[in-house]
């Protein structure tokens, strides 16, 4: 049985062939435990967790000493969330209403527990981020801005670096959830003035299960949990050096392909955009068309339902309804509501996301396909 095209890249992207070999290797012939001091399985397990440090480091402009190692861009977030320190009796929190559910359901926790504050950007319908608004909220003190580098539906990037000299300004430390963004478009952690950066090496062709937070120099932060002092007592635990090798790796591989590739995968998704506009006038491309991510193509069609078509796709395409990052209970889409999209946009709405591994050939049997199940959906609600 032929497998579905794969165009479901910003939930997750395919293992590089290169970056599970060196995980591999790893797992099975340098098996050691990085905190061995006194044998050469440690040492090698060690020299590979430096290695990868320094290859992260790279790809996001900053020193090695910034990163701890997690389990993946939630832990992260919830680390620099929970574990942030503040001069404020409640202090506020400022973020977009776009944010990932790891930033919004955190800050909503805390709040319920009355031990922060939140307070919600405005936003405009394509996404964008009210600047003057940002600045206002800045002026009145805040203790943690969140805001995204990209948005895990409608693609949306924001101007970092704008955003980062506001938070300098008015001395606000920003969490800065680069997930989506790392290894896709340039970032530059030290001279934007991010404060903690979240990671997750399975949005750049490497495995689940690791990530990272970018800490600034100067800044600290208290551990969730305890035991063994590891990673200077932020996140104590054994170290998982096949998947920090196997990070470090796919960091190394973005550093090197990420401009040539993402060149072509925006070339591929317009390619997409274009067939389906031509064959579906009235198709709506939802998000920011001059400021989004390459592989991203968030669209709606109106008064037709988005579960019809995925029952007709689903052995063909393998494309989304939404971000994957709840555990699988279907709601309507919070990023769509906070950009105002009606009704019929929202339950008409599919985010297709293409990646370096798509062909030309899926872009072209993947327009067809999705073409021909609107079609026979329309034919059917005449």
């Amino acid at each position: 049985m032929t497998k579905p095209i794969y165009l479901d890249y910003q939930a997750t992207t395919p293992v590089d062939p290169r970056v599970a070999d060196k995980m591999l290797y790893y797992l099975t012939t340098a098996f050691g435990n990085a905190s061995s001091v006194d044998h050469s399985y440690g040492d090698e397990a060690d020299k590979a967790v430096k290695d990868a440090k320094r290859a992260i480091a790279t790809l996001i402009q900053t020193s090695p000493k910034t990163l701890t190692f997690t389990s993946g861009a939630t832990e992260s977030i919830n680390l620099a969330i929970q574990g942030s320190p503040s001069r404020q009796q409640t202090p506020r929190i400022a973020l977009s209403p776009l944010e990932h559910r790891a930033v919004l359901d955190t800050c909503k926790a805390l709040e319920q527990q009355g031990k922060v504050e939140l307070v919600f950007l405005n936003v405009n319908s394509q996404g964008q981020l009210d600047l003057d608004h940002l600045e206002t909220v800045l002026k009145q003190g805040v203790g943690l801005l969140c805001l995204m580098a990209a948005n895990n539906e409608i693609g949306t990037i924001y101007p970092l670096a704008t955003i980062g000299q506001l938070a300098q300004q008015y001395q606000v430390p920003w969490l800065c959830d680069g997930t989506q963004a790392v290894g896709k478009i340039p970032l530059n952690f030290e001279d934007w003035g991010i404060t903690y950066l979240a990671l997750s090496a399975h949005k750049l062709y490497g495995p689940k299960g690791i990530g990272a937070l970018a800490v600034r120099k100067d800044y600290h932060l208290s551990p969730l949990f305890f035991g063994g002092g590891h990673q200077r007592g932020l996140r104590s635990g054994t170290l998982n050096v096949p998947g920090i090798a196997a990070f470090g790796e796919a960091c190394r591989l973005r550093q090197q392909e990420m401009t040539s590739d993402e060149a072509d995968i925006a070339r591929k998704r317009d390619s997409l955009q274009k067939t389906l506009q031509a064959n579906l006038p009235h198709l709506v491309v939802n998000g920011d068309q001059t400021a989004r991510l390459a592989g991203n193509l968030h669209i709606s069609l109106p008064d037709i339902p988005n579960s019809a078509i995925i029952a007709r796709i689903r052995h063909q395409l393998a494309l989304s309804t939404g971000a994957a990052c709840s555990s699988g209970v279907e709601t309507p889409s919070h990023v769509l509501r906070a950009i105002g999209l009606p009704d019929s946009l929202i339950e008409g709405s599919l985010r297709l996301s293409v990646g370096k591994f798509t062909t030309e050939a899926d872009i072209e049997k993947a327009a067809e396909v999705l073409v021909d199940a609107v079609k026979q959906i329309e034919a059917l609600l005449k």
